[in-house]
């Protein structure tokens, strides 16, 4: 034992200190009676100096060893904190109108712009784990919370607008039930990490009912984003038909193009990207909205630099180790009471 642990050295009985010090106590008890006897029966005993002496020590180091002397070691951990990010893409019919940009004078339909948002997405966070959902009539999950990046982009890829037949509407509080689902399983699970929320729509509320609030998700989120596709003029809605290739961009080039029509006026509807309904749904989880278009993509946006807080971080919690150190005084308890049983051994012999 080195001079650092002495420096440490402090007592921890194993049984407790009410026991350790009831013990202590009578085993001290035990060590003045012997000094005590060995003075009174001083030339009336063949006792020796040294043979009260060795029985003080042992009933001394029994009342040390109950109350366990230890040491303590410092050591430090660290905690690992990555960020999750969750990403939920609208799919609805209006996604696939072809008026938006994305840090360039092309315009691509929404749900395009939408794809490339995702994978700048993934090599902003790096280091990080995403889970993904798509809404159109209904939220689904489609990727739970994992790190392969590439199963992130193979889902975005695969991306497509809902037919226009099973279309009810937008409706921009679907995904709020599976995202609550999906937000607390991750948050009980990884309590150390940090999660960020993507939601990209174009904004359009359609659906007759009234927009449920997205305060709920708050709890969960240390920071979160709606992105906004589309244009203020917006643009005609094509019609998707069901099937294996039911993608607008498929068709959206094709002379014989079908257009949603307005139930009001019977000609083709016109959808607008609407940034304030998407404002506010940031609002309502202390986020914010950015709006995607010619000058502004995610790598040149804000969240570029706002994604490095919650890179991989790893926090330092020094604790303190108790150990105990009874070794030293078990190894001389253990040569007393020899010494103890030798010198009555050889009593024994020479009273025979």
């Amino acid at each position: 034992m080195n001079l650092e642990h002495l420096m440490n050295l402090r007592f921890n009985p194993s049984l407790g200190w009410p026991a350790g010090i009831a013990i202590a106590l009578v085993m001290l008890g035990f060590a003045i009676a012997v000094v005590i006897v060995h003075r009174r029966r001083k030339g009336q005993s063949d006792e020796t100096l040294w043979s009260c002496v060795r029985r003080c020590a042992i009933c001394i180091i029994i009342a040390l060893l109950a109350l366990t002397p230890s040491t303590v070691a410092s050591t430090t951990s660290r905690a690992v904190n990555t960020t999750d990010v969750v990403i939920a893409t609208d799919v609805t019919g209006s996604m696939a109108v072809k008026d938006a940009q994305y840090g360039s004078a092309t315009t691509l339909t929404r749900l395009e712009v939408a794809k490339k948002a995702i994978d700048d997405l993934t090599g902003i966070y790096d280091n990080s784990s995403f889970a993904a959902l798509h809404f159109g009539a209904n939220a689904t999950l489609d990727v739970p919370l994992t790190p392969d990046v590439g199963a992130i982009r193979n889902w975005a890829s695969g991306l497509r607008t809902e037919p226009t037949a099973v279309s009810a509407g937008s409706n921009l509080d679907a995904p709020i039930d599976p995202l609550l689902v999906t937000l607390k399983a991750m948050r009980s699970a990884h309590p150390q990490d940090k999660i960020v929320l993507y939601y990209i729509s174009d904004g359009e509320q359609t659906s007759a009912g009234s927009r449920r609030t997205f305060s709920s998700l708050r709890a969960y989120l240390d920071d979160a984003f709606t992105l906004a596709v589309g244009s203020a003029q917006g643009g005609q809605i094509p019609e998707v038909k069901a099937g294996p290739s039911h993608s607008p961009t498929d068709q959206s080039d094709t002379g014989g193009q079908a257009w949603v029509k307005d139930p009001a006026t019977g000609q083709p509807g016109i959808s607008k990207m609407n940034d304030k309904n998407l404002g506010e749904i940031a609002d309502e989880m202390s986020g914010k909205c950015i709006v995607l278009g010619p000058t502004h993509r995610l790598d040149r946006a804000s969240v570029a630099s706002v994604s490095k807080h919650f890179r991989t971080v790893n926090t330092p919690k020094r604790r303190e180790r108790v150990m105990p150190a009874v070794w030293p005084l078990s190894m001389v308890l253990t040569l007393l009471l020899a010494m103890e049983m030798g010198s009555w051994l050889a009593n024994s012999r020479r009273l025979l």
